[in-house]
């Protein structure tokens, strides 16, 4: 955070292959830096940092006027087509330290597909969120369920979806004091989804007293 009329939130995402989080740090970006497309193997191989242009008046603390930067890590998938749960590991806690090392981690984003029950392979992302953050990762970890549209499509909405939704997920839920979001990367209102999207996650962060997790 710095003293100017100005801040920065550092957001990490993470989720396992095909899940959408690509997508989703080009719809927090509101731009196309992360490669995002259907393929029968994991797209992303090496993390990367996407960092938004100014957001002017978004926000407001301490009764000033703040304009918002988003800065956005996006990481392999895990499980991973090509790379181990050591090597995804290694290269998000490196990429961590650089970019985030001296500023720290505002929330990281578990992300994961509303139209697809939570399985295995969710557990072995949800381990390494664990692994990568240590003990207060409940306290800097929120979820977003992609494909929203599906979840409309089948005439629910989030409330309706998260009644009928399993107890794996919902214990999960209640873990992280029920930080979610729903998002449609496909939404044709894309710019007023982004806003939606980093509203609800700047009020995740207010609730936490603006606290990073420092990742060196």
């Amino acid at each position: 955070m710095s003293d100017t009329d100005e801040m920065t939130i550092n957001l990490l995402l993470v989720g396992r292959t095909q899940s959408g989080k690509s997508a989703s740090g080009n719809s927090l970006l509101g731009s196309f830096d992360f490669d995002s497309h259907l393929s029968p193997s994991s797209v992303t191989t090496c993390c990367r940092l996407g960092c938004s242009c100014r957001i002017s008046g978004f926000t407001r603390r301490n009764g000033h006027e703040l304009a918002l930067r988003v800065h956005v890590m996006d990481t392999p998938g895990y499980p991973h087509s090509s790379l181990s749960k050591e090597e995804v590991q290694q290269a998000v806690r490196a990429a961590l330290a650089q970019h985030f090392g001296d500023e720290g981690l505002h929330l990281a984003l578990l992300v994961l597909r509303a139209d697809l029950p939570l399985c295995e392979e969710e557990s072995h992302t949800i381990q390494l969120v664990q692994e990568l953050l240590g003990p207060t990762w409940k306290n800097f970890t929120a979820i977003l369920f992609t494909h929203a549209d599906k979840v409309e499509e089948a005439g629910l909405n989030g409330d309706k979806y998260l009644h009928i939704a399993s107890d794996t997920l919902l214990n999960l839920l209640s873990s992280i004091q029920q930080r979610y979001i729903f998002v449609d990367n496909q939404a044709n209102t894309l710019q007023e989804e982004r806003k939606t999207i980093l509203r609800k996650i700047m009020e995740f962060i207010r609730q936490n007293s603006y606290q990073v997790l420092l990742v060196k």
